[in-house]
């Protein structure tokens, strides 16, 4: 838990380019096996977090995997 300057309940961070784009999603480097998934956040601002909706489900951060934009 914890409190951001940022972040309220009627203030969040300015979102970024990626927002909404649809991304391949691998672990580990292993690009091989990749899954689909969609930006659901992208902090312009400080706390600086992405994290994407995978396709099965799962919320992961971009910290977590590698990715890439699909265009």
């Amino acid at each position: 838990m914890g409190v951001h300057v940022n972040i309220s309940l009627d203030k969040f961070p300015m979102q970024g380019a990626y927002l909404g784009k649809s991304v391949s999603v691998c672990f580990g480097y292993d690009c091989a096996h990749t899954i689909a998934g969609v930006c659901v956040r992208d902090d312009a601002e400080a706390p600086h977090l992405t994290i994407f909706k995978l396709a099965d489900g799962r919320h992961v951060l971009a910290t977590e995997c590698q990715y890439r934009v699909i265009s």
